[in-house]
């Protein structure tokens, strides 16, 4: 069976295809993973075959509009959502053609999606396959989706397509006991970690005399780069760091090696580069971060509690269950003042109960269905 694994424009949305992309070819089945051009070293990274659908990178489709006008991102938490839908709802119409003549030339049995990875499901409905929805986290997409069905509207109608097309399966990676309610019927898979690696050195893989922060704003990052956006995550990141200092415990940073240096200059004693996360945190007390959907389920598979500061309005339900599980704290932004940040650190590595809680829902992730057996229902479709 052959079968087009569609990622997005980061590397957390390659990691979190990742496992079940392996298990499948490990299986047998011939796999090709679709990603945005630069991110498409990454999924080399992971051992995988990869193809850019689009030279464009991310920024492009959440900055500017289809006729290349520029668009501003609202600040308002409550329009953020269909905001986000409307430029993943871009990136399918930019991408879709190109992932058709893929097609053409290898054609896929079965096309599994990311969870926002809208183009997915219009391969599938023009090439006649199966399509599988596959979330990259444990963030909600019901708000989402509208913003892109209506920046789809003309794809959707050449496809005499009324709606976003409905997935014949969907995979969820969320532990049962954070899910919504009201969330979809979905197959549960368990998350498993999937990252790019390097040489470990034995201090990770190791604990010190000292508790261990881990302290993270994902991979995009840069100091140097005129994107605002990345500059933007660079001072959180430094910030955040400054601020975890403080405290008297051992700093790791997990941030691209581009940052690294500047990071370890300003700040002496501290840990700063790409470190393998789903080894690294296993040996780590807390994790202090961006609420990234994919660091954050990789942390709660490690069971350690986490103080989560999203920076983007979808983030927020997600976060608020994790810390009414009590596997967390959430900080909303305008609420993180040093002292806060401080205190909600201090309580975290200090009170027994969120280890607790983190270690029953790394507990309950362990008892998920693992990637090899979704490959079974994969290929029932």
């Amino acid at each position: 069976m052959r079968i087009l694994f569609v990622a997005g424009g980061s590397a957390a949305t390659v990691f979190a295809l990742a496992p079940l992309a392996t298990a499948a070819r490990g299986a047998g089945h011939e796999v090709v993973m679709a990603a945005v051009g630069d991110i498409v070293p990454v999924v080399a990274a992971v051992g995988l075959p990869g193809v850019s659908m689009t030279s464009s990178p991310i920024r492009d489709f959440i900055y500017r509009d289809r006729d290349g006008a520029p668009v501003t991102p609202p600040t308002d938490p409550e329009d953020q959502p269909a905001f986000t839908g409307r430029w993943f709802g871009r990136m399918a119409a930019a991408t879709l053609g190109p992932l058709t003549d893929l097609a053409h030339d290898w054609r896929p049995d079965l096309v599994v999606g990311g969870t926002m990875m809208y183009a997915a499901g219009l391969l599938a409905r023009r090439q006649g396959v199966p399509y599988v929805r596959h979330a990259w986290d444990a963030v909600e997409a019901t708000l989402i989706d509208p913003g892109a069905e209506d920046e789809l509207r003309p794809e959707l109608e050449r496809l005499g397509l009324s709606g976003l097309p409905a997935p014949d399966l969907f995979i969820d990676v969320c532990p049962p006991s954070l899910r919504p309610p009201d969330a979809a019927p979905a197959h549960p898979m368990a998350c498993r970690p999937a990252n790019t690696q390097r040489a470990l050195e034995p201090w990770m893989y190791t604990r010190g005399g000292r508790p261990r922060v881990c302290v993270t704003a994902g991979s995009r990052v840069a100091n140097d780069d005129g994107t605002a956006y990345l500059r933007e995550a660079y001072v959180f990141l430094r910030d955040l760091a400054l601020d975890v200092t403080a405290l008297d415990a051992e700093v790791v940073i997990a941030a691209p090696e581009s940052v690294a240096a500047d990071l370890r200059a300003e700040l002496p004693g501290v840990r700063a580069g790409w470190v393998p996360l789903d080894v690294v945190l296993r040996t780590c007390d807390l994790l202090v971060g961006h609420a990234g959907g994919v660091t954050t389920l990789t942390a709660m598979g490690a069971g350690v509690p986490q103080l989560l500061l999203p920076q983007w309005g979808i983030l927020g339900p997600p976060t608020r269950r994790l810390a009414a599980y009590g596997a967390a704290v959430t900080l909303q932004p305008g609420e993180a003042d040093r002292v806060r940040l401080a205190q909600s650190c201090r309580a975290l590595l200090t009170e027994s109960s969120y280890t607790e809680r983190a270690k029953a829902l790394a507990q309950e992730i362990s008892e998920m269905p693992p990637p090899a057996e979704l490959v079974g229902v994969l290929e029932k479709l």
